[in-house]
């Protein structure tokens, strides 16, 4: 190699890992873009639930009233059978037909002496479940306004993570530019088959670091002289030798 060429590859993969320290910042950013909202499916559970509770109270207020609408239907329905049968009295000439009649009424105003003790204990209940129903919407409230507040911190959350990646893909562009054409496409092919992680890994004590398998003491060498890109056998990823940079 010509003297300088290899502080010149040196300078070359510093670009290269500078370029890949930001693609990896950008592969967690990504990652957390995905995994931030998930936060807000428990608040979506919780808002069901609540939802479901409202909707339960609802449910008995509503039965009541129905109830209550029933009974006082059946009094009416009742009462115009009393008139009729007061009418029909009138006509009555038999005193057995008379006594059955009166029995019938009777039978009436005592099933219409239930029915009204029935609206009673119904109207009762309803005020109680009413009053229930408005307590609970009032908690309910002040919880999903909690929950909203937590929904907001998560989407600012998300947008600042947004935002960060954002910032950090308009900075590579100028750091891929001072990479050669061939060992960014490299790096490219490495990343894309790799889907997560670094692509370009330091040697170590004639290890490479992104597997952990060692390499051959020419290669070594090689990587360590910078005298010609090596990938390593094992996991593909592109090896640069850790005493270069430290001494760099």
């Amino acid at each position: 190699m010509k003297p300088g060429a290899a502080d010149k590859e040196v300078r070359v993969l510093k670009k290269l890992l500078q370029l890949q320290e930001l693609d990896l910042r950008i592969e967690t950013l990504k990652a957390r873009e995905i995994e931030i909202p998930k936060q807000k499916s428990k608040f979506d559970i919780h808002r069901k639930r609540l939802a479901d509770e409202i909707a339960a109270r609802e449910k008995i207020c509503k039965a009541l009233a129905l109830e209550q609408r029933e009974c006082e239907g059946e009094i009416e329905q009742k009462q115009a059978q009393i008139r009729k049968y007061d009418q029909q009295l009138l006509a009555v000439k038999k005193n057995e037909e008379y006594q059955a009649l009166l029995h019938e009424i009777d039978m009436l105003k005592k099933h219409i002496g239930l029915k009204e003790e029935r609206i009673i204990a119904i109207m009762v209940e309803l005020d109680e479940a009413k009053a229930r129903l408005e307590e609970d919407k009032k908690r309910i409230k002040v919880e999903l306004e909690d929950i909203d507040r937590q929904c907001a911190a998560i989407d600012a959350e998300l947008a600042e993570a947004i935002r960060e990646r954002q910032e950090l893909e308009r900075e590579c562009a100028p750091l891929a530019g001072q990479v050669p054409p061939d060992l960014l496409a490299k790096y490219k092919r490495i990343r894309a088959n790799k889907k997560t992680g670094p692509a370009v890994v330091a040697l170590v004590n004639e290890t490479c670091t992104g597997c952990h398998m060692r390499v051959t003491p020419q290669i070594a060498n090689e990587v360590l002289g910078n005298l010609r890109q090596h990938t390593c056998a094992y996991c593909g990823r592109l090896l640069y030798h850790h005493d270069n940079f430290q001494q760099n």
